[in-house]
């Protein structure tokens, strides 16, 4: 972020988290690596006029953030995030404070949301991606970006950071990306930022904002141009934070060290409108997305080609149908029908079964596809297995200590 960046966002209460983002020079823009073919999480905010977000897929956060020095209170339910009844999600910033709410510098002047996915969906690589229209006007402060899930046990910045989106009022042309992590926090994290030709706003359409994230490698883009992508090379030997889960925060800040604090020229309310936010696995990470075939011949099957969670992973003809296509990622995850393959209960015992389940980056869904056609549980060190090794259409999968036996024994693609 631009000075004076010195302080950061936190999580409110729970989170205790702080936020900035550092200006870099841009390299030239390129055409972003193509979107990928598993959606894991999607909102495209359907529903009524005034309703609050789906709850099983969105926190939200409120209080105020002294951390920052920024002005505005983050309220709850529906009362500045809401949809409109047209497929958006617009959180509003307002100059009010209908409740005598109380912030670090007294009685607040400012009320906005701030959501995040903490607890209900984490990622890890694949394409992140939202398509918004930002707000205008000075010290208006938007940011789609995502925290270490392991937060609460670590703290930030150790944590990291991945800003993919941030604007302050005073830039209308021109968002950041950035990362921050364990002696490159604050003013000192690492990125860059793009800038609309022609002195466009980028508040006066939607734009879509992105990153491409695999192991070691983080790329931005806008509109599908890439314009600076960070490796460990770019840390100078500090610790690279991003290949573990992460969770999304979407939010709308008034004032603060970064952007400043409103003044005259600035026109409430302000919105951020947030058309959808998708998170896809990546056509980059290895994926196959072919059947998996083993005993008698058969395949990996999801039941009933049913994409809920739970559904059980069986033995089955093979049918050519997306129950049987899997996508095997460098994450380490399998993937079919936009969720990964899973020991239930984060099993590690001989006969836990394995299921269909969002993926949220736990090692109850990390595989290791051998040399000797096992695929291997590592957290268990134990072996994808057809129950009683019986090739009968319905058998249900497990995980079972490695035998070498033909019903742990599988061919991928």
């Amino acid at each position: 972020m631009n000075s004076p960046r010195l302080l950061r966002r936190c999580l409110l209460a729970a989170l205790s988290a702080v936020l900035a983002a550092s200006a870099f020079t841009a390299a030239p823009a390129h055409a972003a690596p193509e979107a990928a073919d598993a959606t894991v999480f999607s909102d495209t905010f359907d529903g009524s006029a005034g309703s609050a977000v789906d709850s099983s897929k969105w926190q939200i956060e409120t209080g105020d953030n002294v951390n920052n020095h920024e002005r505005q209170y983050y309220t709850s339910g529906n009362k500045n995030a809401a949809l409109d009844g047209q497929g958006h999600l617009v959180i509003t910033a307002r100059r009010e404070n209908p409740a005598n709410y109380q912030c670090w510098y007294g009685t607040c002047q400012y009320t906005s949301a701030r959501l995040n996915t903490s607890g209900k969906f984490t990622a890890q690589y694949g394409h992140v991606e939202a398509r918004m229209k930002i707000p205008r006007g000075q010290g208006m402060w938007p940011a789609f970006w995502m925290l270490g899930n392991d937060i609460g046990q670590v703290g930030w910045p150790n944590s990291g950071e991945i800003d993919v989106m941030e604007n302050v009022g005073f830039e209308p042309s021109t968002v950041h990306g950035t990362i921050h992590g364990p002696g490159y926090s604050g003013s000192g994290g690492i990125g860059a930022g793009y800038s609309l030709p022609n002195g466009q706003a980028f508040a006066d359409a939607f734009h879509t904002f992105a990153v491409d994230w695999a192991p070691d490698s983080i790329t931005w883009s806008v509109d599908g141009n890439v314009y600076q992508r960070r490796t460990p090379a770019d840390l100078g030997g500090k610790a690279w934070a991003f290949n573990k889960p992460f969770f999304l925060i979407l939010n709308l800040a008034v004032g603060g060290y970064w952007p400043g604090d409103p003044d005259g020229s600035t026109a409430f309310p302000q919105q951020l409108v947030v058309d959808s936010v998708t998170v896809t696995t990546s056509n980059t990470s290895g994926g196959t997305g072919s059947p998996i075939t083993g005993l008698a011949g058969k395949c990996v099957d999801v039941a009933g080609a049913n994409p809920a969670n739970g559904t059980a992973v069986q033995l089955y003809d093979c049918n050519g149908t997306t129950a049987q296509k899997w996508t095997v990622g460098s994450d380490g995850t399998m993937r079919a029908l936009g969720k990964c393959l899973d020991v239930v209960g984060n099993g590690t015992a001989d006969g836990s079964k394995v299921q269909l389940w969002d993926c949220t980056g736990g090692p109850n869904q990390k595989w290791t596809v051998t040399g000797a056609r096992d695929i291997v549980n590592p957290q268990a060190n134990k072996c994808l297995d057809v129950t009683d090794n019986n090739s009968a259409n319905g058998t249900r999968l497990q995980i079972w200590s490695c035998s070498g036996g033909a019903n742990q024994k599988w061919t991928v693609g």
